[in-house]
């Protein structure tokens, strides 16, 4: 069953490793944060990253965090090497979880790449999306939960 709106942010800690920083729970509650989850054999993915980097960056101000997290679909996908080569190239400076277990992923619920799960100030669920047009189902929301026009 998905993650509903109004989950409190799960811990991030199983991660196979991290790439860029840690994200510690912790440290992110206080700020809106979006969570997406990618892996570098999608391809819908790598069309969607630069979405990603333009809100990392435009909301920074307005106290949005982002984190990462590598969630591999095939036994390709899961050579760190690969993913921080693949990172690096599309310009992911914010925490990375490296998730070759799929720890994290269960923690959210979470089945599919590319996936986004945007969480208001305290720590909570407000929307989440995945896929192609995920980003754009998204955008409305994160206006709101960022206070913006």
């Amino acid at each position: 069953m998905p993650m509903r709106t109004g989950t409190p942010l799960p811990e991030l800690s199983g991660a196979t490793e991290w790439i860029n920083s840690p994200a510690i729970r912790a440290d992110l509650v206080g700020s809106p944060l979006l969570v997406h989850f990618w892996a570098i054999s999608c391809h819908v993915c790598h069309d969607n990253m630069p979405t990603v980097a333009a809100w990392r960056e435009q909301y920074a101000a307005n106290g949005l965090k982002v984190v990462a997290v590598h969630m591999p679909r095939q036994p390709e996908d899961t050579d760190v090497e690969r993913v921080r080569g693949d990172a690096a190239s599309m310009g992911i400076t914010e925490p990375l979880a490296v998730d070759n277990s799929h720890v994290v992923a269960d923690a959210f619920q979470n089945e599919f790449v590319p996936a986004y799960f945007l969480f208001d100030a305290e720590g909570n669920l407000r929307s989440r999306a995945a896929g192609y047009t995920g980003l754009s189902m998204l955008e409305g929301a994160l206006k709101r939960v960022l206070g913006v026009a």
